[in-house]
Formats: C-alpha cells, sequence, structure tokens
C-alpha cells in the first residue's frame, strides 16, 4: 500500500493536480479513481500536512508532531503529508533568501500560480481523510485566506497559534504606557507578505521588526553564513539580530524562518526569548486533535 499511495504522489504534474492524461497502470490507479469514497485514513484526527517550499521545513513540523502526539508514551497522530520538492523550482523566488532591497514583483505576480497549488494539495488531503489542514511553511501563509476558502474540514492557521501563546503567557510591557511589544525576525519574502504583524496586531500587540541596517548587517549575513556552513558565525549574527530586538523592549521574538532552527543551542539563554511558530503549530494540533 505504501509503495501504491508514493507511486501517486510521485505522479503529480507541476501545478500539484494528478493529471489525467497521465495515469498509472495497475492498483494505485484504482487507487486514486476511489480515494473520494475510501480515504487513506479514517480517524477523526488525521492531520493533513501541505509541504513546504521548503522539504526541511515539512520535515521540521513532521518532527515535532511526532514528539508533541507521542510524548506521553501514546502512539503518534495519524497524518497525510503532501510533499512536493518541485515547489522550490517552480517558486525560486520562495525558497532561501531574496535580497533586502530586491524586486518582490515576481513574488506577487506569482500568486496566482502558488494558490492554484496549493490548493490542489489541499483538496488531495481533504480526500485522503484529513481531520484538518496545516501548512507548515511561512512564506506559504501569504496566501492562507485564498488556499483555506473552501476547505470542509478545520484549516489552521500558524499566526493564530502564535498570537494565542503569546497571549496565554500574559506578558507585561517592559516599557509604561505601551503595548506588549513581539520582535519578528524572517526573510524578507515573510516580511512582505505581512502575515505574522497583520496577526500579531489584530491580537493587541505591538509588532517591532529589524531595520533596514540590522537586516542587512545581522540577518542576511547570518543566512549567508549559513550557506557557506559557517555555523558558530550565522549564531553569533543571530544573537545580535535578536539582542537589538530586545533594546527595543521586545517582550518576545518570533523566529519565522527555518533557516534559524535549530540554530541556537538548548540552554542559550537568548533561546528563551524566542518562539518558533512551528512549536506553536505542533502544539495547537496537539491540544485540539491529539488529546481528544
Amino acid at each position: 500500500m505504501a509503495i501504491q499511495i508514493s507511486s501517486v504522489l510521485l505522479q503529480s504534474d507541476e501545478g500539484g493536480k494528478l493529471p489525467e492524461s497521465k495515469k498509472i497502470s495497475g492498483p494505485s490507479t484504482a487507487f486514486a479513481r476511489c480515494m473520494t469514497s475510501n480515504p487513506l485514513l479514517s480517524q477523526a484526527n488525521t492531520i493533513g500536512i501541505i509541504g513546504g517550499v521548503s522539504v526541511f521545513s515539512t520535515l521540521i513540523f513532521l518532527e515535532k508532531l511526532v514528539w508533541w502526539s507521542s510524548r506521553d508514551g501514546e502512539e503518534c497522530v495519524p497524518f497525510v503529508v503532501c510533499s512536493d520538492p518541485g515547489m522550490s523550482r517552480e517558486f525560486p523566488f520562495c525558497s532561501s533568501y531574496p535580497p533586502v532591497n530586491g524586486n518582490h514583483s515576481q513574488f506577487l505576480s506569482n500568486s496566482e500560480i502558488a494558490v492554484e497549488n496549493l490548493r490542489h494539495k489541499r483538496e488531495f488531503l481533504e480526500r485522503s481523510g484529513a481531520g484538518c489542514i496545516v501548512m507548515p511553511c511561512h512564506v506559504s501563509h501569504a496566501w492562507l485566506v485564498e488556499v483555506s476558502e473552501g476547505c470542509s474540514v478545520p484549516f489552521l492557521d500558524v499566526g493564530d497559534c502564535v498570537a494565542r501563546e503569546l497571549n496565554e503567557a500574559k506578558m507585561k510591557p517592559l516599557e509604561a504606557g505601551s503595548d506588549v511589544r513581539i520582535g519578528v525576525l524572517a526573510s524578507d519574502a515573510t516580511l512582505v507578505a505581512g502575515f505574522y504583524q497583520e496577526k500579531l496586531q489584530s491580537q493587541g500587540f505591538e509588532v517591532v521588526l529589524p531595520d533596514k541596517a540590522t537586516m542587512e548587517h545581522t540577518v542576511v549575513p547570518a543566512i549567508e553564513a549559513l550557506n557557506r556552513k559557517d555555523m558558530e558565525g550565522a549564531r553569533n549574527l543571530l544573537r545580535i539580530a535578536i539582542q537589538i530586538l530586545l533594546v527595543r523592549a521586545v517582550n518576545c521574538v518570533v523566529l519565522a524562518s527555518d533557516e534559524f532552527h535549530g540554530l541556537l543551542p538548548r540552554h542559550d539563554p537568548l533561546r528563551k526569548k524566542c518562539i518558533d511558530p512551528m512549536d506553536a503549530l505542533a502544539r495547537d494540533n496537539h491540544k485540539k486533535y491529539v488529546q481528544k
């Protein structure tokens, strides 16, 4: 069965849809045809996962989901993943880190293509029996509203998960007369989308973003250092970027970039001042769909 399922997934076209004209002969063809009436998984807590532009981000989330759902000795929650590594080639403007002063017209002009691709994956997961859908990719959330429209099952919003955890923390402003401030460190594409800013501001938080100098001299060089496999250099630059935001009286820093995952050691004091959105998304899944 695993081989049959994989053969169906690998035959998706560039738009993320199973092509009608290139059916696979054999048992997997019948499998693809009967998915609507006979889903892969029938458990109500099955989680459907739309893979990110980066396969790495998908693997990060799966690791977190497995850990949270099985940490009490229970079996891992059932899940179905639809991952398309070809997306990084189809949407190169979403992968890695674009220049701070780059032209984002390509990002905006390709929105329709990206939305169609992600919708096809969402529909596949719905037919597979998913009880909820998650999209563990920061950049893909720029199209969350369009992709989730008409979804027959709950579609979890990582921005809402982050805002909910920050609200539950009941933090107090560090400066009198101001709101609780939350810093956001992210790839430029995510900042342009304005996703985290909008979500957090709607919950009454004041969002603080790194200024141009910080982006040019710490954040971008940190990611460039990672690309050179200079982990220590990237780690030190990330620490500086976080400290710059903390000096601006932020209570917490949202690390909304896959590149920053695991960069800070577990016992690093600065790590306690940060929140990983993928952790928040995995925890929200655990609360809503695993503990039932």
